[in-house]
C-alpha cells in the first residue's frame, strides 16, 4: 500500500504523517500494557473458566471505550469506512486471545509472550506481501536477529516446553493478521472508530457462549474482569495509534521488548525466574530491535 502524503486524504480520512519514532514509542507502550493484562488473565483463569475470562476481558473494553468516547462528545455507534474488516480483525483479536490464554493455563508467562515472538517475522511477511511495503535489507536482519533470540530462549529440541506451547505459535498467527488489518483500517477509520470495532464482534461471539460456562465471580474477581477491559483497551487504543504512524514492518522488531515486561512480570507475580541462558536471548532480541532503529533514523536523516 502506497503511504499517502502528510494530511492526504485516504478512504475519506486524512491520515496522519509517518512519524517512525512516535509510532515506535506508542508501540512499546501498548506493549507494556499488554504485559499487565497477560498478568491478570493468568491470575484470573486460576479460578474462573477460561472463555468467561476472555468474555470479560471484551465486555470491559466495550464500556470502558464507550464511557470515553461518550466523554469526548463521539456519537455511538462511531460509523466505520469498512464493517467487514472490522469484523473480521476483532474476532481475529478474540481468537489470538482465546489461545493465548489457553496456553497461560500450562505455560509460564514469559515463555508464551517468548514463543509469541513468531509474530513480529510473520507481521513483516504480510506487510510486504499485503501491504506492498518495502522491507530493507536492515529490518530483515533485525527481524532476524530478533527470531534467533528467541529460538536461543525457547532451546527447541531440549524438552522444556509444554505442549500447549502450540497454542501460542498458533496465536502468533492469527495476531499477525490482526496487525495487518490494523495497518489497513488506519487509512480508512480514524483510532477512535477503530478501537470501538476492536471489541464489538468479540464481543458477541464471547457472550453468546459463556452462560454455558458461567461460575459467579466474587468482588475481587469482578475487579480483576474490569481491570483485563481497561488494560486491553488502553493497550489497543496505542496500537492503532501506532499503526497509523509508522509501518507495520517497522513496529514489528519492537514487539521484542515484551520479553523484559514479561520477565519482570513473571517473577514478580509468578515467581518464574530466568535463567542466563534467557537473559541472553533477550539481549539479542533488543539488539534486532535495535538495528532496525538505526536503519529507520538513517533513512529519515537521508530524507531531510
Amino acid at each position: 500500500m502506497t503511504e499517502a502524503p502528510p494530511g492526504e486524504r485516504e478512504g475519506g480520512v486524512v491520515k496522519p504523517p509517518d512519524r517512525p519514532a512516535l509510532g515506535i514509542a506508542l508501540m512499546l507502550g501498548a506493549l507494556f500494557l499488554f504485559v499487565l493484562m497477560d498478568s491478570a488473565i493468568k491470575a484470573s483463569v486460576q479460578s474462573l473458566p477460561v472463555l468467561q475470562v476472555l468474555w470479560a476481558r471484551f465486555l470491559f473494553h466495550m464500556l470502558i471505550v464507550s464511557a470515553a468516547l461518550r466523554l469526548i462528545g463521539r456519537r455511538l455507534p462511531p460509523r466505520t469506512g469498512a464493517p467487514r474488516l472490522q469484523v473480521v480483525r476483532s474476532l481475529c483479536l478474540a481468537a489470538a486471545n482465546l489461545f493465548f490464554t489457553l496456553a497461560l493455563v500450562h505455560v509460564p508467562l514469559a515463555e508464551c509472550v517468548a514463543i509469541g515472538f513468531l509474530s513480529p517475522l510473520l507481521v513483516t511477511l504480510l506487510a510486504a506481501r499485503l501491504l506492498r511495503e518495502r522491507v530493507g535489507w536492515q529490518r530483515w536482519t533485525g527481524i532476524l536477529l530478533g527470531f534467533a533470540g528467541v529460538l536461543v530462549i525457547l532451546r527447541p529440541g531440549a524438552g522444556v516446553t509444554h505442549p500447549a506451547a502450540l497454542f501460542v505459535v498458533a496465536t502468533a498467527a492469527v495476531f499477525a493478521v490482526y496487525s495487518v488489518l490494523t495497518r489497513r483500517l488506519a487509512g480508512i477509520d480514524d483510532a477512535f472508530t477503530t478501537i470501538f470495532h476492536t471489541g464489538v464482534a468479540a464481543t458477541i461471539a464471547t457472550s453468546v457462549i459463556v452462560p454455558s460456562v458461567w461460575v459467579w465471580p466474587t468482588a475481587t474477581e469482578w475487579g480483576l474482569l474490569a481491570l483485563l477491559g481497561m488494560l486491553g483497551g488502553l493497550g489497543h487504543f496505542l496500537l492503532i495509534l501506532a499503526y497509523q504512524r509508522a509501518q507495520a514492518s517497522v513496529l514489528a522488531p519492537f514487539a521484542y521488548t515484551q520479553i523484559v515486561w514479561a520477565t519482570i512480570a513473571g517473577f514478580a507475580l509468578f515467581g518464574e525466574v530466568p535463567d542466563a541462558v534467557a537473559l541472553a536471548g533477550a539481549a539479542v532480541i533488543a539488539a534486532g530491535g535495535l538495528i532496525v532503529l538505526w536503519s529507520e533514523s538513517r533513512g529519515s536523516r537521508s530524507k531531510a
